[in-house]
């Protein structure tokens, strides 16, 4: 046996673990829902019905960069009511089999009353039957399994029904983040992460603890404010190498602006995998 043989054979000689990229299948929550490990988020500094994206591109301008993210391979759309991009997900969806793409949405409702308006209402404006995962947006009290009960009734019942596919929150304070990873009903998690502590619920390092306790539970985690709303793009390699570090986060949004900034998270996501 040769050098070359003989180090092969060693146990320690195993072929480099492949690089994770944008368009990697990962199956979301207790309800396996697939999702791209990237989605495109459509509500950076989105407040009042619309968000940078929707005041950039236009109707027609964001359709068409939520398309050439599905042409290559990132079918995870990310909306909400706040942001205003309903509209603009359904004429993305008219070139797109609404199948091949997993749709999230968030919900400001708390009563039965306005969260059974709110799913007739987004499934109009999306024109969809059904919605892939609807979250309760940005809770930040500890007690808000109580103040939202009867919107949390009314996503039980929808996703019995197949009209929500899965249900989760948004958490904006790390008191609610922890409600969220002791609460049964959670069974996907949105979380503000990034190795900066910019836009974020604590530090990181305890975020990815409580991160750890939700994935334990079988929750589906999806991360967010990974570029800390844009305010870490020149930190944009060190933020990606973070996150893809993450055992606790199975895929995470990010708010491309145009065509070059989608482009460039492509380019930058596997080699940033090999070096977390």
């Amino acid at each position: 046996m040769n050098r070359r043989q003989f180090l092969g054979a060693l146990p320690w000689a195993l072929p480099a673990a492949a690089a994770k990229s944008a368009q990697d299948r990962v199956a979301l929550g207790p309800a396996r829902i697939e999702v791209s490990r990237l989605a495109m988020g459509t509500g950076t500094n989105g407040v009042g019905g619309s968000s940078n994206q929707t005041r950039k591109l236009g109707l027609r301008g964001l359709a068409g960069l939520l398309r050439a993210g599905y042409d290559q391979g990132v079918t995870f759309w990310d909306s909400a009511d706040q942001y205003g991009t309903h509209p603009h997900v359904r004429e993305a969806l008219k070139g797109v089999p609404r199948e091949k793409v997993a749709l999230l949405s968030k919900t400001h409702a708390s009563t039965e009353r306005e969260m059974r308006a709110d799913l007739d209402r987004f499934r109009k404006e999306l024109h969809s039957d059904y919605i892939d995962i609807l979250l309760l947006h940005c809770m930040t009290d500890a007690d808000w399994p109580e103040r939202r009960k009867g919107a949390m009734a009314v996503l039980s019942e929808a996703r019995e029904k197949g009209v929500v596919r899965t249900h989760g929150v948004s958490c904006h304070t790390i008191e609610a983040l922890k409600t969220a990873a002791r609460t049964p009903w959670v069974q996907v998690q949105l979380a503000r992460i990034n190795p900066a502590q910019v836009a974020m619920d604590a530090d990181p390092q305890t975020v990815a603890g409580v991160l750890k306790e939700m994935k334990a539970a079988g929750k589906g985690v999806i991360g967010m404010k990974i570029l800390g709303a844009g305010r870490l793009r020149n930190r944009a390699g060190e933020c990606l190498r973070y996150v893809l570090s993450l055992d606790c986060v199975d895929a995470f949004t990010i708010g491309s602006e145009n065509r070059e900034e989608l482009g460039d998270l492509l380019r930058r996501i596997p080699p940033a995998s090999r070096h977390g």
